[in-house]
């Protein structure tokens, strides 16, 4: 290891141990649980087991740099929803950071989580047991070589599980890293609270020209929080990717994307009006027109995905069959949304300020109406007294319409 290496070891494990991140208060478990994607444990079913997970028997979750514990919380909680069988492993080089996550399931009566202070570059020496499912978010583009922190979650995972993670993505966070150099020739190494001061100073009197005043995409250093602004635009090690530099960083690891969070920001269909463009993108492999909706998107500022290791072969994403479980989210109450949906030949959704016209498929609204998270396909089909090849052929397509929004989801029926 070499000498500048450690010292920018040293600065990251001070900045988070100084300044927890993100800043959670343990008391408001009392009233609320973070949930978010990746970790949703029905979106994790979906996407890496086929929907035919069984929580309710033994589990085996890591959270890789989890931080103050939103990954951590979320899936122990959900866990413990199901039985006494899974379990969550936290790691992450602050003790501070560690103290709040075990105040927050405290105040929740978890106690499914197993707690280790150390760096993720660890894993390979812990002597830990694999791993079924791996959350890393926010936590490998802050390593001097992500690759070797990739190397070390892959070296816990176990044959059949994969992992959900989050990268920072260059566009969207266009700025940051102009401001973050900036600073560094300023503030260099000195103190955090001298850091912060300058950084704030800088950053309140910055011009109109300046790109990360003109990018609405980011604003972390808005909220207030020293550990925000901190981690935002005084970071001691930070980088970002493009679609096909992930690509390129998961085959280091012999590990192939499963999907994107959300599908729709990905689909450059969304960005194109013109016909004889669109006709254009139908050669294009998966990850091809996913960069390509990140370039015409210009917004996205982080990439959240699931991963598989190239070995397990086939698809692991839970497909149409008379036997599955539709399963909405729990923010997507099933008879408000269908009558949301009722009569209208065009849903306006928008993310990142971008109005996107989806076409609303046939029967949309009564499909929706008969999801309650219990019923198989084949019994709503039943109650839509339609053949099942009818039905497919009309679920179908509004299974890709709520999936594309990542709002509906598979799961193997008991």
């Amino acid at each position: 290891m070499s000498k500048g290496r450690t010292r920018r070891d040293k600065a990251v494990k001070q900045q988070y141990e100084q300044l927890p991140y993100p800043p959670r208060d343990p008391e408001e478990e009392r009233t609320r649980l973070i949930t978010g994607s990746p970790s949703q444990l029905v979106e994790v079913n979906h996407y890496l087991f086929n929907g035919a997970r069984d929580f309710s028997k033994p589990f085996r979750a890591l959270v890789a740099g989890g931080g103050t514990g939103d990954a951590v919380i979320m899936l122990a909680q959900q866990l413990a929803d199901y039985g006494p069988h899974g379990t969550v492993t936290y790691i992450d080089l602050s003790s501070a950071s560690r103290a709040v996550v075990e105040k927050r399931a405290e105040v929740r009566g978890l106690d499914n989580i197993e707690y280790h202070t150390a760096s993720l570059l660890d894993l390979p020496e812990m002597g830990l047991e694999p791993f079924d499912y791996i959350d890393c978010c926010g936590v490998l583009h802050h390593l001097e070589h992500p690759e070797e922190g990739l190397a070390a979650l892959t070296s816990v995972l176990k044959e059949g599980g994969g992992m959900g993670l989050m990268l920072y993505a260059t566009l969207g966070r266009t700025g940051v890293y102009h401001v973050q150099r900036a600073l560094k020739a300023l503030v260099g190494d000195q103190d955090l609270t001298e850091q912060l001061s300058i950084g704030k100073k800088l950053v309140a009197g910055l011009p109109k020209t300046n790109w990360l005043v003109r990018n609405p995409f980011v604003g972390d250093h808005k909220m207030g929080a020293d550990a925000a602004f901190f981690d935002l635009l005084l970071h001691p090690r930070d980088r970002s990717y493009l679609v096909p530099e992930i690509e390129e960083f998961l085959t280091s690891a012999d590990l192939e994307p499963v999907a994107f969070i959300e599908p729709l920001k990905y689909d450059p269909a969304n960005f194109i009006k013109d016909k004889d463009v669109l006709k254009r993108i139908k050669t294009l492999t998966t990850m091809q027109k996913a960069a390509l909706a990140e370039n015409l998107s210009g917004s996205l500022k982080t990439h959240i995905f699931y991963v598989k290791k190239r070995s397990a072969g086939a698809s692991t994403i839970a497909t149409i069959a008379p036997s599955m479980v539709p399963v909405l989210a729990d923010r997507v109450p099933p008879k408000v949304f269908a009558q949301t949906l009722k009569s209208k030949k065009e849903f306006a959704i928008s993310f990142d300020g971008e109005e996107v016209l989806l076409p609303v498929p046939l029967k949309a609204d009564q499909i929706v109406a008969m999801i309650d998270g219990e019923k198989t396909l084949a019994q709503i089909q039943q109650e839509m007294s339609l053949p099942w090849d009818q039905f497919r052929s009309v679920f179908a397509p509004c299974f890709k319409f709520l999936s594309s929004l990542n709002i509906l989801w598979l799961r193997q029926g008991s």
